[in-house]
């Protein structure tokens, strides 16, 4: 048996920028031409007007100020309102394997491998852009990586998943070099003309290397539990699929893109992670004071603090649970790894935190990690 390390990681981030202020002016837009479109069923009580959206509301409900997206144009369109991907041809590289690959070379490079070291990887996003061949075999081949690749999708859990995936083969020998890289394109999936939804998600890839200990070139973190947990709940869902498009072709289905019962997954969701968390930790014999850090979902700046309390017994310090969420926005399964990549490197020898993720589902996954700054024994 061998210790599953994270060895590197790296995050993609688009160089196109959305802030509320410029959301809002493009929203009101759209609701305004709605209004007007629709003023006769207004008028009658047929039809309720589309209320205007601020910055002060989007920051209030979420602390989201920016949100990053591979296309900004097509949201701010008001005649439009979603981004604007053409597809690609066949034998191009998918939008989604790019964008993984750029942040599977910096967890690489951090890790002083080379793509033909890996014989594993995992593409775990809450979307995929096809069906099949998998992104991951895709990816696999831009790297040139041997071994075997899928894909796989537990929504905004996704990466804990895919991270106690491969963790268990590291574990086991099946694999010795695993990439787990979760590229979200939220703003595909996500309905910017609903306003109670419209301002939640962003664009983004991560990507995390997990190897034996034992192989790494220098520090790490060594992953020393995982725990994953589901439950049935239509609270969050978005039903798009073939089936759907197939017999549905020509409507507008709004089922078809993100959609959720906000308060409902605030009161189900925040004592679900509390008591996951909490389990876990008992399990593995750690006391809440034993960690530096919680790196959670970023989802909602609410329910990170409310976790935050019931995790730790008080309110935790700025630096004891970073949040990413008010550059980033709702980044789905990426989420918890920004917020790990860009609030580690300041860990000591011992130093130890949590990764978890939650989301539709409903799903939770929570990782146990302890920094190792010290070289091993033997490097490989």
């Amino acid at each position: 048996m061998y210790q599953p390390a994270i060895t590197g990681h790296g995050v993609f981030t688009p160089t196109q920028v959305i802030t509320n202020d410029e959301l809002v002016v493009a929203f009101n837009a759209y609701a305004e031409r709605w209004n007007a479109e629709h003023a006769e069923a207004i008028a009658a009580g047929e039809a309720e007007p589309m209320g205007p959206s601020s910055s002060d509301f989007i920051l209030n409900a979420s602390g989201i100020e920016q949100r990053f997206v591979m296309d900004k144009d097509g949201v701010l369109d008001p005649a439009r309102m979603y981004p604007r991907l053409p597809a690609r041809p066949d034998e191009a590289p998918g939008i989604m394997a790019e964008m993984a690959l750029d942040a599977a070379q910096k967890a690489l490079a951090m890790a002083g491998r080379s793509g033909t070291d890996i014989d594993l990887i995992i593409c775990a996003a809450s979307n995929h852009e096809r069906a099949y061949p998998a992104i991951a075999i895709e990816i696999q081949q831009l790297l040139g990586a041997g071994g075997f690749a899928f894909d796989m999708n537990v929504a905004c859990s996704s990466a804990t998943f895919g991270i106690q995936a491969a963790s268990d083969m590291i574990r086991a020998g099946s694999a010795r070099a695993a990439l787990v890289v979760c590229p979200e394109i939220c703003s595909g999936h996500l309905e910017w003309r609903d306003r109670d939804c419209h301002f939640i998600f962003g664009d983004v890839a991560t990507a995390v290397l997990i190897e034996p200990s034992e192989a790494a070139k220098g520090p790490r973190f060594d992953i020393l539990s995982t725990r994953c947990a589901t439950q049935f709940s239509n609270n969050i869902r978005n039903n798009d699929g073939f089936l759907r498009r197939t017999h549905d072709q020509m409507e507008d289905r709004r089922d078809m893109q993100f959609m959720q019962n906000g308060r409902k997954v605030f009161k189900e969701v925040l004592p679900l992670v509390s008591s996951h968390i909490a389990a876990h930790l008992h399990a593995e014999g750690w006391e809440a004071d034993d960690l530096k850090r919680l790196w959670l979902h970023q989802a909602n700046k609410t329910m990170n603090d409310f976790i935050g309390r019931k995790v730790l017994g008080r309110t935790p310090e700025p630096e004891e649970q970073p949040n990413i969420l008010q550059d980033y926005a709702n980044t789905s399964s990426a989420g918890s790894i920004i917020a790990f990549s860009k609030h580690s490197d300041d860990l000591t020898e011992g130093d130890r935190g949590v990764i978890c993720s939650f989301g539709a589902g409903y799903s939770v996954g929570s990782v146990l990690i302890e920094r190792r700054a010290r070289p091993p024994a033997n490097p490989q």
